[in-house]
């Protein structure tokens, strides 16, 4: 017998610890190397724990819901064993059964198709994969997802509410969700938060996203969306108020040389702030494509912990799910957030005269311990003015 044991993953230093899951496989079945296991949760990101070797699960040393430490022991599989064969069918009902089973190479999905089965309630054994030795992969899964039944296409509600009479349910928060509330709680309860409003008027980079987005997404690879117009404006603005782009340390201000702007994105856990690092530096494209592998990896769960620390401002757009006004709050240790919102055709007046225009509501929160009125209104005003002249995120006036 050859054991190889199941670690927890190293967290970060500022993770203690983590939640398990469910496990995926259970004591006496067949494992591949680098098949995930089992996820962890912690209060920022899932992790996925492979498998380290072939073999057997020979032994569950910490079952769904433990809560575990960096590099503890989780399981223990026995590297040459083999798995018990299935029990024997009778002889008349193993040519039916037989012919029932869908051919398959392997039940091994990937995590991205793992997710995709599971929303659909498609068993991943009844999939040929195509992936290295039979691996079902994203594609295999979004083809089964296709192909499949239209009472299957709509993924459950997370967890089932029953409406009838008056009943309650009691179901646990996520570690994810319950560092998120911690965490609401303190910026509300140690911050002087104060919002600040002003509207802007899309149509110059409305204008200039539709003249240049084929010529964008075939030179970069990625649609030219709206986010990276707000970011680099953000940024412009904390170059000239860089208070706004400070934060609070005991009796001290720490006044940042470098702008690394946390830009909000939905998971099915919950949403999550992934790190800009350097956004001075990066052009609109950059943005664009870092902002879209932030989404995909955030749906997948395959944001690091790296990418989900620090940050010296934050960006929260509730437009997306049609906010039109809000009041963001603030992500410590950071000192500023700014909301933005649906853009709608709106009756404003230009010059005497009545015009629709393609109008956002901006909100910056501030704390006001280290922020003063004036110098966040004046930052929100300089974002209005980059937004509505473009050209002068360009020339940098």
């Amino acid at each position: 017998m050859a054991i190889t044991e199941v670690l927890v993953p190293q967290l970060s230093e500022s993770i203690s610890e983590a939640t398990l899951l469910n496990w995926k496989k259970q004591p006496g079945e067949a494992v591949e190397a680098d098949e995930i296991l089992i996820e962890v949760e912690t209060d920022k990101v899932v992790l996925e724990v492979p498998a380290p070797a072939s073999g057997v699960l020979s032994e569950i040393v910490k079952g769904d819901g433990s809560t575990v430490t960096s590099g503890e022991v989780l399981a223990r599989i026995d590297t040459e064993a083999k798995a018990a064969a299935p029990a024997a069918q009778a002889p008349a009902a193993a040519p039916e059964a037989a012919a029932a089973a869908p051919a398959t190479k392997s039940s091994v999905a990937s995590p991205a198709a793992g997710k995709i089965l599971s929303e659909k309630g498609i068993d991943p054994a009844t999939i040929e994969g195509t992936g290295r030795a039979g691996r079902v992969t994203k594609g295999d899964a979004l083809n089964a997802a296709s192909a499949a039944p239209a009472a299957s296409a709509t993924p459950a509600a997370p967890v089932p509410v029953n409406l009838d009479g008056r009943p309650e349910q009691r179901v646990p928060m996520s570690r994810l969700r319950a560092r998120v509330a911690e965490r609401l709680i303190q910026s509300q309860s140690e911050n002087a938060i104060l919002t600040t409003f002003n509207e802007v008027n899309m149509q110059a980079i409305m204008d200039l996203r539709k003249k240049y987005k084929e010529a964008f997404e075939k030179e970069h690879g990625v649609k030219l969306g709206f986010t990276s117009f707000f970011v680099k404006a953000a940024v412009a603005a904390l170059k000239r108020y860089p208070v706004v782009n400070a934060s609070v340390d005991g009796k001290d201000i720490i006044y940042h040389g470098f702008f690394d702007i946390g830009v909000a994105v939905g998971s099915p856990r919950g949403l999550v702030v992934p790190i800009l690092r350097n956004a001075d530096q990066l052009s609109l494209a950059d943005i664009e494509k870092q902002i879209a592998d932030f989404g995909r990896r955030a749906q997948d769960g395959k944001l690091t912990l790296d990418e989900l620390t620090g940050g010296t401002f934050s960006i929260s757009n509730g437009g997306v799910f049609g906010s039109m006004l809000s009041t963001p709050i603030i992500n410590p240790p950071q000192s500023a957030i700014l909301g933005i919102h649906a853009t709608k055709d709106r009756p404003v007046v230009e010059n005497g005269q009545i015009v629709i225009r393609p109008m956002n509501y901006l909100a910056l929160s501030y704390d006001h311990r280290i922020i003063d009125g004036r110098e966040a209104v004046l930052a929100l005003v300089a974002m209005k003015e980059a937004l509505e002249d473009p050209q002068r995120l360009l020339l940098s006036v």
